[in-house]
């Protein structure tokens, strides 16, 4: 009604896609690529992004209760003649210990027990499968005394 020429722009973009579409049946939909150049003869898998944790619930409901007390690691002294020997000689005493138990947890356990002070701490695993510990005394703890107190001798 002005007499102004509109520009008809459905024309246009329909005739576009055409020309793309064409372009695309020629050539393939995804063109032609560069390659890209391999400076390696290994191939490392990309990292990939590592999202942090977000549990809808605990695991566990309860946090686990240590088992290794003083008591059970310390299970029985022993009363052959060899640690009677080096209860006498060495001022060594000699215990049966529970396999898990480390000689740290070995020297605290009998210091905590018998109120002696632990010079050094000695383990092996016998034959049978128990874990022998050989608890050297300081020397200001006699360890005849000890053994007296824990009803060894």
């Amino acid at each position: 009604d002005d007499g102004v020429l509109v520009h008809d722009w459905t024309a246009t973009m329909a005739a576009g896609k055409a020309q793309k579409a064409a372009t695309e049946a020629r050539n393939g939909a995804n063109g032609s690529k560069a390659r890209k150049v391999r400076l390696s003869v290994s191939f490392y898998r990309p990292k990939t992004k590592a999202l942090a944790r977000k549990p809808k619930y605990p695991r566990k409901s309860t946090v686990a209760k240590t088992t290794m007390d003083k008591y059970s690691i310390v299970q029985y002294p022993l009363t052959t003649e060899s640690a009677m020997k080096q209860i006498e000689e060495k001022n060594t005493l000699t215990f049966i210990v529970a396999k898990r138990a480390n000689k740290p947890q070995i020297k605290n356990a009998i210091e905590q027990l018998y109120g002696a002070k632990v010079a050094r701490v000695n383990t092996l695993i016998r034959p049978d499968g128990l874990k022998k510990a050989f608890v050297r005394l300081s020397p200001e703890h006699d360890a005849l005394e000890t053994a007296n107190q824990i009803g060894v001798i």
